[in-house]
């Protein structure tokens, strides 16, 4: 016997099929809804559910990592170091033609002083001294664009644009023809090289854990010493270059050939060095994931779009950004008289103009040595300061024996140049130091950027010693780079000091009733613990970050 029919209306309507009917539906509309229901079926078996994106506040590389939660760490440590030497070989050798390039397409003036640039342009007084530190200022005022324009655009292609644009900068130096227009030509090349530091040194912190970052910093910085070699055999082969009626001095044709040759590297640049490794395309997913994985532990971040302000404020009360500032000044002014003025050093010897561009070669050497030296030594025994102060007193000396020995002691003078040369490793250090200690997305780049235009501050202060009443001995100058390698020791000695305080500081520091180092540890593990390595948090905020020094 059959129940009899629910009343209509009532809950039951809803869930017998045997008594009552659905509402008659038009075919059309029948075919449309199982089509598309069918159609979601399909797309909910096909398509994995992605995983969610992450907090705006969290770094780029973390999303990725997230993505690609499923690749698994390499079981064998071997592959790891073979994809490090794949990398290494990739973006390395980019890295260091950009850097010998820029240095060298910088320092050409140098070398033109000796080939006839102020009697062809008509150069008086300190109008060189001027022109050359033109270049530095405005390298110095376009450190504050770069610093907002790296936060928001790729690094690799913003570095490849800069080249080719400082390239063509260089190769239109040799149409001046008075002191103005070699300013105005200075003055653009200074503009575009400014984005050199900042770039090479945000592009290497992400590739590599701050032990190798050192080593890395110190191969592309090693053009400079290269650049200081090339400079010299450039500039003697093309004093070779005899120019008569409605031919181009020799000069000017280095400035072409040598600026050709920088737009060709700067494009090479932007097509072949990649902007993070998230977009590294010649990797594979897993070789991404594993590198990322590799440096998380900087806890310095990779990639984070975006101006933080309260980034910005804490950088202008962080003593160590100013610590770092300082003892880049103190060094670059001794660096500027170095690259400056060498050619015009030696020539004061008594050389010849082309016996003066061979005899300054070997400074290329002493930098390329001490940069060696210094980069693979701090991967074995840290402790930077030490060897900034390393590298200073070979500059003091050299110093001392540049302002104090006899002019007509010729092998003393050479030797004193040649040891203020051990100076550059210095810089490299500096790079270093400031990326590895500085976290935060914005404090970094601005860290960066600061540090670079202290260079430049040096770099103009440095060039300004050499005063045309002070020829042709130019004392002063050579006194300036005595008494700033002294200085720039000391500073490295009190920023050591703070660092370790700083740690100390950061050690006493209990959260949930955990000392902060240990608590690290314990959580080391866990997922709250790897997302806040990636939280774009500065090395103040980060209770776990500890600085190197």
């Amino acid at each position: 016997m059959l129940p009899p029919p629910n009343p209509p209306g009532s809950p039951a309507d809803a869930d017998t099929d045997t008594i009552t009917s659905p509402p008659a539906t038009p075919p059309a509309m029948q075919k449309d809804e199982l089509h598309h229901e069918h159609h979601e079926n399909l797309q909910d078996q096909s398509v994995p559910p992605r995983p969610p994106s992450p907090p705006p506040s969290l770094d780029l590389a973390y999303e990725f990592l997230q993505q690609n939660s499923h690749i698994a760490a390499p079981a064998d440590e071997k592959r790891v170091r073979a994809l490090l030497w794949r990398i290494d070989r990739r973006i390395v050798p980019i890295m260091f033609a950009c850097y010998t390039m820029q240095f060298l397409d910088k320092v050409l003036i140098n070398y033109a002083a000796v080939m006839g640039i102020n009697k062809d342009l008509k150069l008086e007084g300190n109008d060189f001294t001027n022109a050359a530190t033109a270049f530095f200022i405005a390298y110095l005022i376009a450190e504050v664009p770069n610093a907002m324009v790296l936060q928001k655009v790729p690094i690799a292609k913003w570095l490849g644009f800069n080249v080719v644009a400082w390239g063509i900068a260089c190769a239109c130096t040799a149409a001046a023809q008075d002191y103005h227009t070699l300013l105005v030509a200075r003055i653009f090349l200074g503009t575009f090289e400014a984005a050199i530091a900042p770039c090479l040194m945000l592009l290497s912190s992400m590739w590599y854990t701050r032990a190798e970052q050192a080593p890395r910093f110190s191969l592309w910085y090693c053009g400079l010493g290269v650049g200081q070699i090339l400079g010299g055999i450039v500039s003697h082969g093309f004093q070779q270059v005899k120019s008569g009626d409605g031919e181009l001095a020799g000069w000017r044709v280095m400035f072409i050939t040598l600026g050709l040759v920088t737009v060709a590297i700067g494009v090479v640049t932007a097509v072949w060095l990649p902007d993070s490794p998230m977009k590294a395309e010649w990797l594979n997913e897993e070789e991404r994931v594993w590198i990322i994985r590799r440096v998380r532990g900087n806890r310095t971040g990779i990639l984070k779009r975006g101006v933080k302000w309260h980034h910005l404020i804490e950088l202008l009360v962080d003593p160590q950004i100013w610590g770092l500032v300082l003892l880049t000044v103190l060094i670059s002014i001794s660096s500027g008289v170095i690259t400056t003025y060498s050619s015009t050093i030696i020539k004061s010897f008594g050389y010849t103009a082309p016996i003066s561009a061979l005899l300054n070669t070997p400074s290329g050497l002493v930098s390329i040595a001490s940069t060696l030296f210094v980069g693979f030594g701090v991967r074995s025994t840290s402790h930077r300061w030490a060897w900034i102060v390393a590298c200073c007193i070979p500059g003091i000396v050299g110093g001392g024996l540049l302002s104090f020995s006899p002019h007509r002691n010729r092998a003393a003078l050479l030797t004193g140049i040649y040891m203020v040369n051990a100076i550059v490793a210095t810089l490299t250090l500096i790079y270093q130091w400031t990326i590895s200690n500085c976290a935060g997305s914005t404090k970094r780049v601005v860290a960066a950027t600061l540090v670079a235009g202290a260079f430049s501050v040096g770099s103009i202060i440095g060039p300004q010693t050499f005063q045309a009443r002070d020829a042709p001995e130019y004392k002063p100058a050579k006194i300036a780079v005595l008494a700033t390698q002294s200085g720039g020791a000391v500073v490295a000695v009190v920023l050591f000091r703070y660092y370790v305080w700083a740690n100390r500081r950061k050690e006493s520091i209990v959260i949930d009733g955990i000392p902060a180092e240990k608590e690290g540890q314990v959580r080391v593990e866990t997922e709250e613990v790897e997302e806040e390595g990636w939280k774009n948090l500065t090395d103040r905020q980060d209770k776990s970050f500890r600085y190197v020094y």
